[in-house]
């Protein structure tokens, strides 16, 4: 039987799982605003789609299973404001949906553990909009929806190694300030045991074993560079963007133990050290 995976918002999440699953067979579609953007999807192997754009998204139909990561907007859910009547059609027939959302979902909880039992209450407006959009997508009837709570992603092309070396890096401090983070290839190897092992309305937490503060994982990375600390700013002083200061509203960490239990995953990385190490060996080898 074909598998076709349409995804919504087919962005850095979406493309590693797309990187595990064309091997298998699978034919997918992948949505981008920008029409721009297109010949460089399709050079992966994902066939583009221009969303939103004009009638039903080519593919969508004939789709097998559904990923969205769109960002929700002040407006609500864009995939649902665009396609609700479509999607709600499309429900019954699909085998595995999923939404990839965020541990922003669960607020601040002053550095302590949560699983995904606990009470949704974010401290950012971008939270607030991903809980109305979870909301959203589980009020559809009959579709085998699966939730992925990510962490801080991090990844080829998004590391501290750059800020490092250009000398622009800083040790932001707030003393209790605890993030969980995971990293991209680990994402997509979580959705891919879920669809594997389809557990409609489930929901986990996608991170790593190793919450740590900030400045920890600058200093790590400046240290497998064989450079100098950068420079400890005090997190009440620092200039940052309204965006970046807003990370520092929660602090919490974060249990993985549902992605291990009931999907089997074995992490590629469990903590930040093991990531990082490998993002560097790889960006070596390529400069090499």
């Amino acid at each position: 039987m074909d598998k076709i995976l349409f995804s919504f918002g087919h962005g850095y999440s979406s493309q590693a799982l797309a990187r595990l699953l064309i091997p298998q067979g699978w034919t997918i579609y992948g949505t981008t605003r920008d029409a721009a953007r297109a010949e460089a999807i399709r050079a992966t192997g994902v066939v583009p789609v221009v969303f939103p754009g004009d009638g039903v998204p080519e593919g969508l139909t004939q789709a097998t299973h559904l990923l969205t990561s769109a960002a929700p907007t002040e407006d609500g859910d864009p995939v649902l404001s665009a396609l609700s009547d479509e999607i709600s059609a499309l429900a019954p027939r699909l085998q595995w949906a999923g939404y990839l959302s965020t541990t922003g979902v669960y607020g601040h909880h002053g550095g302590d553990w949560v699983d995904e039992r606990a009470p949704l209450d974010p401290a950012t407006e971008r939270g607030r909009r991903r809980v109305l959009a979870e909301a959203e997508w589980q009020a559809i009837p009959g579709l085998p929806l699966h939730i992925f709570r990510l962490a801080g992603i991090y990844g080829p092309g998004r590391g501290p190694f750059a800020k490092v070396m250009a000398g622009t890096a800083r040790r932001i401090v707030k003393p209790g300030q605890v993030f969980s983070r995971t990293h991209v290839e680990d994402i997509a190897q979580v959705v891919a045991a879920s669809i594997a092992r389809p557990n409609p309305g489930a929901i986990y937490n996608v991170c790593d074993d190793d919450p740590a503060p900030p400045q920890d994982v600058i200093a790590y990375a400046a240290e497998l560079l064989g450079l100098p600390l950068p420079p400890e700013v005090p997190y009440e002083t620092a200039d940052m963007t309204p965006m970046a200061r807003s990370f520092y509203a929660e602090s919490k960490r974060v249990s993985n133990a549902r992605i291990k239990s009931e999907l089997g995953v074995r992490l590629l990385y469990p903590d930040y050290r093991s990531g990082l190490q490998a993002l560097l060996e790889a960006e070596s080898a390529q400069s090499g």
